[in-house]
């Protein structure tokens, strides 16, 4: 456990290390945001989604999409809508669900198709301004620099657009912080072990919370990079965040 909190303490750390993780488990990866959010993800990421509003031909930006629920999400509601991730086989199986996943297929018909691409949260290869609406699901936790990611996010957003995120958040009272890592960490044990033979593997999750600052503490980075009315709400009482924050 130390071992791996010393390996994400600093970016230049993080980043490698997220980048293997994601890696090894982009094949598990739906069925691991099932059990470890108790069946209740998709539900989260189209209420994310509900906060955008209509979206037919808005320009949407869908950070570390992993294997594009919210993509296609977007892009059966209309939307024009880019999917990012820095990882390549999340990146392969987010096309893929266009012919294997049932909403991805209504959206492939129904909507335009999202573009998939290879990048960086922290170095995006997209124009100033060039988006009404930036989304990211459980993305602003794994980024090694959480400050120049959402000056990423910042500069790429149209002036008066939006920026949406769903994550897992830090929870400010001690005992139910500890109570919380506990929980995550023998889960995360469990299934490292049952899914890759490491138990190691998911127990990146705590860790990641640990060293997160925690949902009021994004809002204070959200405002300090020029977003206006920055919110969060509690999901599961709290252990899960949704932010809202609109671009000046």
């Amino acid at each position: 456990m130390a071992r791996l909190r010393d390996a994400i303490a600093t970016p230049a750390g993080k980043a490698p290390h997220v980048r293997r993780l994601f890696a090894r488990i982009a094949d598990r990866y739906d069925l691991i945001t099932v059990w470890l959010s108790y069946g209740q993800d998709r539900r989260w990421k189209r209420q994310l989604l509900a906060s955008a509003g209509p979206l037919p031909g808005v320009r949407v930006l869908d950070l570390a999409c992993g294997t594009g629920d919210i993509t296609w999400l977007a892009a059966y509601r209309g939307a024009r809508v880019v999917g990012l991730d820095i990882t390549p086989r999340m990146i392969e199986l987010a096309r893929a669900k266009a012919r294997t996943n049932a909403a991805g297929a209504e959206a492939a018909r129904e909507g335009p198709r999202p573009l998939f691409v290879v990048g960086d949260m922290c170095a995006l290869p997209v124009p100033d301004a060039s988006f009404d609406i930036v989304t990211t699901g459980y993305g602003l936790r794994n980024v090694p620099d959480l400050q120049l990611a959402i000056g990423e996010i910042a500069r790429v957003v149209k002036p008066g657009g939006l920026f949406l995120s769903l994550d897992f958040n830090r929870p400010s009272h001690p005992v139910v912080r500890v109570a919380y890592h506990a929980y995550l960490s023998l889960v995360g044990s469990a299934l490292g072990w049952a899914l890759h033979r490491d138990p190691d593997t998911y127990r990146y999750i705590p860790e990641s919370i640990r060293a997160y600052p925690g949902a009021p503490a994004v809002v204070g980075l959200l405002q300090a990079s020029g977003f206006t009315a920055a919110r969060w709400h509690r999901v599961l009482g709290g252990l899960m965040a949704i932010h809202e924050a609109r671009r000046v």
